[in-house]
């Protein structure tokens, strides 16, 4: 039955992208990427930022900080969360800044906080305005998820990445059931459309515009170069499944993608294997059997022998679930977010990631890649 459910995950990956190929050469030089970036996704890449790994746990140390330095709102829209640890470390802080007069909004999807009902009175007795998006049994189509993590502060520094607000992205990512995962804080021009994207999740919830307060004039805050991406679901090709193509099809040097759920489309497969065969260094890093999908880790499999037959390099991670969603191009382009590669996140769910060019994230990006190696096991060609 597994081999089966498997077989039929695979089989959805590779029909639902509506035979879109990403055709001809990426320009890599500033202006050409820039340029390939927003005719593909809409996003201006715009210089001016400061950005900041915010790994496993350390997530919550950034989040209790910026909480803590919150002047005016707080925004948050996540996948997950549920009570534990977790929330009360956040709720505690929470508090603090909703006495002080700084707003807070809340979002959570209700599928994946399916108890979520324990934790928003906590929030609303604290002054936090809370809401469950998208009520199972009213939709459609169920599948049509919000699977964003975005925190907005005073509309000037995000943060987002592939974590929820559940005790097991409290530990070290190297830990059994602390689980690994990669995420993003950055300040400057695109925090605006990290709003933008909560906006519309707020509205379509509530039926409320934000303040236009809420937006206010971001100035640059760091040299690095960035764009936020915000993919909707769509019945044929979403900004997700656009966004990992042009960043597979720039490389000319290396890609190094990590991400938990590892069913691609069959052009994405067809990149891989097509710039492996080309020289470039291909390494792609998937959970092992410490998985929390195994209909996911089944499909996976599918797609080792024509990976490896290409030349890519495949490591299977192992101390814990590996849920980081990554990708670095060259020496200087980076995406993180919570872009999953498999049918339902690169078709039926709402998505977020930054785009990064920045060989100093990117060396930091790499440094942390070659890491989680250590604790992976490389697979071979039988």
């Amino acid at each position: 039955m597994a081999v089966v459910v498997a077989l039929s995950f695979r089989d959805a990956a590779d029909r639902h992208d509506g035979g879109f190929v990403l055709r001809g050469e990426v320009p890599t030089d500033d202006s050409g990427f820039a340029n390939a970036l927003y005719q593909t996704v809409g996003a201006r890449l715009q210089a001016g930022h400061d950005v900041r790994l915010a790994d496993n746990g350390a997530v919550f140390d950034v989040l209790v900080g910026r909480i803590g330095a919150a002047k005016k709102s707080i925004h948050a829209v996540m996948y997950i969360w549920h009570p534990g640890k977790a929330s009360e470390r956040l709720l505690e802080a929470l508090a603090e800044r909703t006495r002080a007069g700084v707003r807070c909004r809340v979002l959570a999807d209700d599928l994946g906080s399916f108890d979520f009902e324990k934790v928003k009175p906590r929030l609303e007795a604290i002054g936090c305005e809370a809401h469950v998006m998208r009520p199972m049994g009213k939709a459609d189509d169920e599948l049509a998820r919000n699977h964003r993590k975005i925190w907005i502060f005073d509309g000037e520094v995000a943060l987002t990445g592939g974590f929820g607000i559940r005790d097991e992205w409290l530990g070290d990512g190297v830990t059994e059931e602390q689980w690994r995962d990669s995420n993003i804080l950055f300040s400057g021009p695109s925090v605006t459309d990290a709003q933008q994207a909560f906006a519309e999740n707020w509205q379509e919830t509530t039926g409320a515009l934000l303040p236009a307060e809420d937006f206010p004039r971001v100035s640059p805050a760091g040299r690095a170069r960035a764009a936020f991406v915000a993919s909707s679901g769509s019945p044929v090709i979403s900004r997700a499944e656009r966004l990992m193509q042009l960043a597979m099809a720039s490389a000319r040097r290396r890609i190094w993608l990590a991400n938990a759920y590892f069913v691609p489309t069959r052009a994405m497969i067809e990149t891989l294997g097509t710039k492996a065969r080309a020289g470039v260094d291909v390494r792609v890093l998937v959970p092992g059997k410490k998985n929390d999908s195994k209909t996911s880790q089944g499909a996976q499999q599918l797609d080792y022998d024509e990976l490896l037959a290409a030349g890519v390099r495949v490591w299977e991670y192992l101390p814990t679930m590996m849920h980081s969603k990554s990708l670095l191009a060259d020496e200087d382009r980076v995406v993180v977010g919570s872009i999953n590669l498999d049918p339902i996140s690169l078709n039926k769910v709402d998505e977020a990631a930054l785009v990064v060019v920045d060989a100093e994230l990117a060396a930091s990006v790499g440094e942390a890649f070659e890491r989680d190696l250590e604790h992976a096991r490389e697979l071979k060609r039988e």
